[in-house]
């Protein structure tokens, strides 16, 4: 096997367990109120928009 084919199996393993790393983190049960409150933020930007263009 070359450097290149050694590289490339090596970059694979390592892109795979980056992968399941950001899976976990992101189905992990603690952040879950992170991200409801991170999902949630568009909608609050839109009503503070709308009350301040009320008052004008």
């Amino acid at each position: 096997m070359g450097f290149f084919d050694t590289a490339s199996s090596v970059m694979t393993v390592v892109s795979f367990i980056t992968f399941i790393g950001i899976m976990w983190w992101a189905f992990t049960p603690a952040n879950r109120g992170n991200f409801e409150q991170a999902a949630s933020l568009p909608f609050a930007e839109d009503d503070k928009a709308a009350g301040e263009s009320a008052h004008v």
